[in-house]
């Protein structure tokens, strides 16, 4: 008793000391950046300001504009980078991945991956396939599904903000929603009835909006169905409480959809955006314009097995087939541009070879007739509003986070001079310089 009424009374004398604010705090300063290039490019006008600077503030950018204007108003004892002729242009955000993906190309590669790989060393390979990605230029990207990993993109996603590991801003999805026995893996014996799945196999309305709930209630950002494989499995009905769940908590659905009909529902259903779309016909494309939905077309995936398969020796009805679907995919861009659909830029790496190479996508889009500015405002202002961080990413303007890229040559003239990034700031903090070094 005598213990606890001598340390009540040592609090009490104390008490008024620890209470009195203390003189020597230090209140840290924002440290101020002015970077310096050749020519900084204004997505939104699509025009270059020459000789350009940005003043940075932090995290945040403060001013951008012509190096001589910018520096008459940046402090004086700022820290200047110098990154002579280089062209600089913002962070580009990729807006479907799957970091925790590095499935090997065979065709056992995913039920091995699942398999064999635990859900810790799953997140090990998200943290490196998130270095790359940033490394690549790619500061901020909407991860659309783990690919059988549990809830480890959210861990990966909060590592990153606590600065533990390097890597993009993200958005995740944890683990989508399919129909069951529609999603990978499939050929599994039914006597495994505890083998892991590539996404939450639901089956049913109710069954829909407890996934749904789930996830949210894990930290999803962001919901992502299935409508079809083959062909339509979810139900406009089942599609329709997943969007109501996410839509009452503020968060976005995203629909892998390639059939007519998988498109159309989801898009009846409320989805915000149309992953792929390969097969969407002239209907969609105009329910998709008048619904206001998002286009992420995933071109450069399908660049890739393209050109594996001219290596091999393809019948004429092979050939055929082959040739058909990829001209109705420059049909769906050409379309898609001509009605005005909002196209977000979306790579779709899932193998360790293509992790990192997000810029990839930006060269496709071309190669269906996109102008390069449209291209890159498929990963900047575009990929900003459907993820709604119009007031943060995509552009490199006053207010904004200060996430920067430099590049030698001009993007708008030659888009495959973004797959070559030689300078990455995000958030005011460098993380790769081959410019000044």
């Amino acid at each position: 008793m005598k213990t606890r009424l001598l340390a009540f009374t040592l609090l009490g004398c104390l008490y008024p000391m620890l209470a009195r604010p203390q003189a020597q705090t230090e209140v840290l300063q924002p440290v101020s950046i002015v970077v310096k290039a050749g020519k900084l490019l204004d997505v939104r006008r699509g025009s270059y300001i020459e000789i350009a600077a940005i003043w940075i503030e932090g995290q945040r950018i403060k001013e951008i504009g012509r190096a001589s204007e910018v520096q008459l108003h940046a402090p004086k004892d700022a820290k200047v980078i110098d990154l002579g002729h280089a062209t600089v242009l913002p962070g580009l955000i990729d807006c479907h991945t799957h970091l925790m993906a590095r499935i090997p190309d065979t065709p056992e590669g995913y039920v091995f991956s699942l398999a064999s790989k635990s859900q810790a060393f799953r997140t090990l390979e998200g943290a490196a396939d998130a270095r790359v990605t940033l490394l690549a230029g790619f500061t901020s990207v909407r991860d659309v599904g783990n690919e059988g990993s549990g809830y480890a993109d959210v861990a990966l996603r909060d590592a990153i903000e606590q600065g533990l590991v390097e890597g993009p801003r993200m958005q995740v999805a944890t683990r989508a929603i399919a129909a069951v026995g529609q999603y990978n893996p499939f050929g599994i014996s039914p006597d495994l009835t505890d083998f892991p799945t590539g996404a939450q196999n639901v089956s049913g309305v109710e069954d829909a909006r407890r996934a749904a709930r789930e996830q949210i209630g894990h930290g999803a950002n962001l919901i992502k169905i299935y409508a079809d494989w083959d062909s339509a499995t979810l139900t406009v009905d089942e599609i329709h409480v997943v969007v109501e769940e996410a839509h009452k908590q503020g968060l976005k659905v995203a629909a892998h959809a390639t059939t007519p009909e998988g498109i159309k529902n989801a898009i009846t259903a409320g989805v915000d955006s149309i992953e792929h779309g390969h097969r969407v016909d002239r209907q969609g494309l105009e329910m998709i314009k008048a619904k206001g939905v998002f286009l992420v077309p995933t071109l450069a995936a399908i660049d890739e097995l393209a050109e594996q398969s001219n290596a091999e020796k393809l019948t004429p009805e092979q050939q055929s087939r082959k040739d058909s679907f990829l001209h109705g995919i420059e049909q769906e861009i050409r379309q898609a541009m001509a009605l005005g659909i909002k196209i977000g830029a979306g790579f779709d790496a899932s193998s360790p070879g293509q992790q990192g190479k997000n810029a990839n996508e930006l060269v496709a889009l071309t190669k269906r007739g996109m102008p390069p500015l449209e291209a890159v405002r498929a990963a900047t202002v575009n990929a900003a509003e459907l993820l709604g961080w119009e007031d943060r990413v995509g552009a490199l303007e006053a207010g904004k986070y200060a996430d920067i890229i430099a590049v030698e040559g001009d993007p708008l003239s030659d888009v495959t001079a973004l797959q070559q990034v030689r300078f990455v700031m995000q958030g005011g903090t460098v993380v790769k310089d081959t410019l000044t070094h």
